[in-house]
C-alpha cells in the first residue's frame, strides 16, 4: 500500500512549494488564534469542563491533518455535535463531572470507530447526494447565521436566541442594554479586519487583531470597564487514557455514538466539499470517514469530546491563504504551546476580539458571485440553493442541510417519474432518427410508431409509461401495426417495470399492434429475459439497433397517416 493512500498529507507534501510555507504558518496561527476561545467557550453547551474542548481541539486537529483529504478543512468541536452530545449525556443520565467527561471521551472514540467501520462498507456515497447549489447554500447559510451569532459579543448582551433573524429581534428589544466599550472595540477591529482585507489581504488579520485587543486591553484595563475577557485558562496537556465506561448501558451508548456520528460526519462533509468546491479540487467521502474517524479517536483518547469539521475555523484558513494541512499541525502546535506558556495573557483576550474575527470571516464566506451564477444557470437549482441557506437559518445547520436535501431529491424522483420522450421519424435524404417534435421536416414511418422513453422504467413511473403509451396509441392511424420502444436512455428497468411493460404489450396486442423494443442494455435485457417478456413478445422483436427494427418491420407496414403531438 503507498503512503499517500495511508496518509494524504504525504502526497501534499510531494508537491510542495517553498512559496506556501509562509501562508500556511500564518494560517495556523491565524487558526489557533480563534480555536483556543473557541475550545474554551463551546464544552459549556454539553456542561463539560473547557479544559476538554481545547483537548479536543488539539490533539484532533493533528489527526485529521494527516489523514484528511481535504487540503482546507479544520476540525474541532462545532456547536451541532456539541448539542447532540449534551441531549445524550442527558438521556444518559450523567450528573457527575466525572460522568459526563467520561462519556464525552468515549463517544468520541465510539464515533471515530463508526467512521472508520462505515469507511469499510463504502458509504461515503451518501454525501454525494449534497450538490453544488445545496453546497453553496450551505456555506452562505452559515455565514449569515456565524454573523448574526457574534452580536452577543459585539454588545455585551446575552444572547438567547438562535438562527440569524431572532438574534436581531432580541437586539431592538434590549437595545439600551448595548455596552459602549464593548461595540467600539469589536466594530473597531471588524473595519480593521475589512480594510486588511482589501488593502492587504496576505497579512494576518485574526492575528493582528487578537494581538492589538490584548494589548489595548492590559493597557487600557478594558475589563475595569466592563469589557468581557476570555479569563482564566488550564494550563498542561492530558495524557494518554481509554475512557472507562464502567456500569454504563452500552446499547444507549452505542445509540447516542449513531446519532452523534450521523451529526459529526453529515455536517463536517459539506464543509469540507463546500471549501474543495470554492477551491476547485474534489474531496472523497470515504477517504474523509477515515479523517474524520482519526480525529475522533484521537478526541476520545486524550480527553475531549466528538468533533466534526469547524465552518470558521476552516473560513480563517481560506482567508489567510491556508494551501494544505501543513497549516493544522501548525495550529495544533501553536494551540499546545499556548496552553503551556501563553495561558496567563491570553486571560487578557475580550470576546469582542472573537467575534469582529468570526463576523469579518462570516462576510469573506457568503458567496454571493456564486449565488448569482446558479440563479442565471437554473432558476431551480437556486431555488435550492435559497432553501438550504433558510434552512441553515431557520433551523440550524444540520437540520437545514436534510431539508435541502429532501428538497432535492423530492425534485430528482418527481423528474424521474415524469421524464422526457419524443416520437421519432425520418428527415428525407439524412441518415438517423429525429425527434419529429424538433424537426418539422421529420416524417413518420408508415405504419409504425418509434417512441423514445428518457428515463428508467421503474416502480415509481409505470403507470406514467402505460398511460403515455396509451395516449399516443389512441392518436395513431387505425392501420398502424408496430408499436417500437427505443430503450436506449432506458438503462435501468425492474421487477415492476417488466410486468408493466408485458401489460403494455398486451394492450397493444389488444389494439392490433405488435410491440418491438430496441436498445437494450445488458442489466435491463437480462431481467426482461428472466420476466418472460422477451419470450411474451418474441425474440424476433428485441432489436439492437432502430435501424433494424424498420428493416424488419416497415416491409410489413402499410402507410401510415400524420403523427399525434408528443409530449
Amino acid at each position: 500500500m503507498r503512503v499517500e493512500t495511508i496518509l494524504p498529507l504525504w502526497s501534499d507534501l510531494r508537491r510542495y512549494r517553498p512559496a506556501w510555507l509562509a501562508r500556511d504558518l500564518l494560517a495556523g496561527l491565524g487558526i489557533a488564534a480563534i480555536a483556543l476561545p473557541i475550545g474554551i467557550a463551546y464544552p459549556d453547551i454539553a456542561g463539560l469542563p473547557a479544559s476538554t474542548g481545547l483537548y479536543a481541539s488539539i490533539f484532533p486537529l493533528a489527526a485529521y491533518a494527516l489523514f484528511g483529504s481535504s487540503r482546507q478543512l479544520i476540525v474541532g468541536p462545532d456547536t451541532a455535535a456539541c448539542t447532540v452530545l449534551a441531549s445524550a449525556l442527558i438521556q444518559l443520565g450523567a450528573d457527575t463531572v466525572d460522568q459526563r467527561v467520561a462519556l464525552a471521551a468515549s463517544f468520541a472514540v465510539l464515533v471515530g470507530v463508526l467512521c472508520l467501520l462505515a469507511n469499510r462498507l463504502r458509504l461515503g456515497f451518501i454525501a454525494d447526494f449534497l450538490s453544488r447549489p445545496i453546497l453553496v447554500g450551505y456555506l452562505c447559510g452559515v455565514a449569515l447565521a456565524l454573523f448574526a451569532g457574534q452580536i452577543g459579543r459585539f454588545t455585551g448582551i446575552s444572547i438567547g436566541a438562535h438562527g440569524f433573524v431572532r438574534p436581531f429581534v432580541e437586539l431592538a428589544q434590549r437595545i439600551n442594554e448595548i455596552h459602549g466599550p464593548t461595540l467600539a472595540l469589536a466594530a473597531g477591529l471588524f473595519v480593521l479586519l475589512r480594510v486588511m482585507r482589501r488593502i492587504a489581504p496576505r497579512l494576518p488579520g485574526p492575528l493582528v487583531a487578537v494581538a492589538l485587543a490584548i494589548v489595548l486591553s492590559t493597557t487600557l484595563n478594558l475589563s475595569g470597564m466592563g469589557v468581557a475577557l476570555v479569563g482564566a485558562i488550564p494550563t498542561g496537556l492530558p495524557a494518554l487514557a481509554v475512557p472507562n465506561l464502567q456500569g454504563m448501558p452500552w446499547d444507549e451508548v452505542a445509540l447516542s455514538a449513531l446519532g452523534i456520528s450521523l451529526v459529526s460526519f453529515s455536517s463536517g462533509i459539506v464543509t469540507a466539499r463546500s471549501f474543495a468546491a470554492r477551491n476547485r479540487y474534489r474531496i472523497d467521502a470515504n477517504r474523509e470517514l477515515i479523517g474524520f474517524g482519526a480525529a475522533n479517536v484521537a478526541a476520545g483518547l486524550f480527553s475531549g469530546f466528538p468533533v466534526t469539521g469547524a465552518d470558521s475555523r476552516t473560513a480563517v484558513n481560506e482567508a489567510l491563504g491556508g494551501k494544505t494541512q501543513i497549516a493544522g499541525l501548525v495550529a495544533a502546535v501553536a494551540l499546545a504551546l499556548s496552553l503551556l506558556f501563553l495561558t496567563r495573557l491570553l486571560a487578557y483576550l475580550p470576546l469582542a476580539a472573537l467575534g469582529a474575527v468570526l463576523a469579518s470571516a462570516a462576510v469573506d464566506l457568503f458567496d454571493y458571485a456564486a449565488l448569482r451564477q446558479i440563479h442565471r444557470v437554473n432558476r431551480i437549482e437556486f431555488f435550492f440553493a435559497l432553501i438550504a441557506i433558510l434552512g441553515v437559518v431557520v433551523f440550524g445547520v444540520l437540520h437545514g442541510v436534510i431539508v435541502a436535501t429532501f428538497a432535492t431529491l423530492i425534485w430528482m424522483v418527481g423528474a424521474a417519474a415524469r421524464p422526457r420522450d419524443a416520437l421519432l421519424g425520418r428527415i428525407p435524404g439524412r441518415d438517423g432518427f429525429y425527434k419529429l417534435h424538433r424537426h418539422p421536416q421529420a416524417e413518420p414511418i408508415p405504419g409504425m410508431v418509434i417512441y423514445l422513453f428518457q428515463g428508467p422504467v421503474v416502480f415509481f413511473n409505470c403507470d406514467y409509461l402505460r398511460n403515455r403509451i396509451g395516449w399516443i396509441a389512441n392518436r395513431v392511424p387505425e392501420d398502424t401495426r408496430h408499436f417500437v420502444l427505443d430503450a436506449g436512455a432506458s438503462n435501468l428497468i425492474d421487477g415492476t417495470g417488466a410486468v408493466a411493460l408485458g401489460d403494455i404489450a398486451t394492450d397493444l396486442a389488444d389494439r392490433g399492434m405488435s410491440f418491438s423494443i430496441v436498445g437494450l442494455h445488458r442489466r435491463p435485457r437480462t431481467l426482461l429475459e428472466r420476466a418472460g417478456f422477451l419470450d411474451q413478445i418474441g425474440h424476433d422483436h428485441v432489436f439492437d439497433q432502430l435501424e433494424h427494427a424498420v428493416r424488419a418491420l416497415a416491409p410489413q407496414a402499410e402507410t401510415g397517416g400524420a403523427d399525434p403531438e408528443p409530449a
